[in-house]
């Protein structure tokens, strides 16, 4: 296991310091202010670690309410909603300074068989013919705003080899294309046999490109490249199928709408085999600078 992916493991281990209530350390991302994707993990395995071994996250639906300090600790509040037979569900709160920055509810399920039937996974590349990010990101280092971008992009990722199928926004600046983007991606090591755990990087790993889409369809590059600012608004998940984040997985995303200052990003993810395993769909503050 990568030294990254000890220090990510480290930041998803929370602090539990009362029956429902954890701590959890942060960092600085990319962006000065706490990784959306960092918090909606933390929340959920606050979450995860009020509800029995049996039973396994299967969707959640969550809102940015406040920019993170990544030099304060997030408290996370569990409140725990219902236990049914089959179903178990969670709400968390987590605060900073006294004031909420993220809202979470999750559901979990008990295993049980039923109707099968998915979408068919979309073709692309062998990921391992894909470039790396150590590779990809110095091609367009002279397109960033800042000369230390690919050092904190390359930083904030080193966790997660994440491949772009296709040139990420930054790489096709003033040349709009379908509002599609294809990534392959996986933990840099392996990973303990915790349903859980493989749950909660997948959430963590959902938030870094998923409105890329949005960028394509206008040629925009991204706040690195200084045409666009923005940030998430809310998240949602819903986890089909078991999968295991140490493994490629692919996530398909498009864009259908922008408007209003608002781009909404949808997708897919699949295992290496073909199993849909995850839908996502976020909608985020994409707006132009005057």
């Amino acid at each position: 296991m990568s030294p990254a992916l000890d220090d990510l493991l480290d930041l998803l281990d929370l602090e539990q310091i009362e029956q429902n209530i954890f701590r959890g350390s942060s960092r600085s991302a990319v962006v000065p202010r706490v990784f959306g994707g960092q918090v909606a993990a933390q929340a959920l395995v606050a979450a995860g670690r009020t509800v029995p071994a049996d039973r396994t996250a299967h969707s959640l639906h969550s809102y940015f309410l406040r920019m993170g300090d990544p030099g304060a600790p997030i408290v996370y509040t569990v409140d725990r909603i219902r236990d049914g037979r089959s179903f178990t569900t969670r709400r968390v709160v987590a605060v900073q300074h006294g004031q909420p920055i993220f809202h979470l509810s999750a559901s979990f399920q008990t295993y049980e068989e039923g109707l099968e039937h998915q979408a068919e996974m979309p073709a692309a590349p062998d990921p391992e013919t894909l470039p790396t990010a150590a590779e990809l990101l110095p091609r367009y280092a002279d397109r960033f705003v800042d000369g230390r971008v690919v050092e904190r992009f390359l930083e904030a990722r080193a966790a997660v080899d994440l491949r772009y199928v296709d040139e990420p926004p930054y790489g096709t600046v003033g040349r709009p294309r379908e509002p599609r983007s294809q990534v392959w991606f996986r933990t840099v090591g392996k990973l303990a046999d915790d349903p859980l755990l493989h749950v909660c990087l997948a959430t963590y790993v959902s938030d870094m490109t998923l409105l890329d889409s949005v960028l394509l369809a206008h040629g925009r590059g991204g706040w690195a490249v200084g045409d666009v600012v923005g940030a998430s608004l809310d998240h949602a998940m819903w986890f089909h199928r078991p999968f295991r984040a140490d493994e490629w997985l692919l996530y398909d995303q498009e864009s259908p709408s922008a408007s209003g200052g608002r781009g909404l990003g949808q997708a897919r993810i699949y295992t290496q085999d073909g199993r849909l395993a995850i839908t996502v769909i976020q909608e985020g503050v994409v707006r132009v600078p005057r």
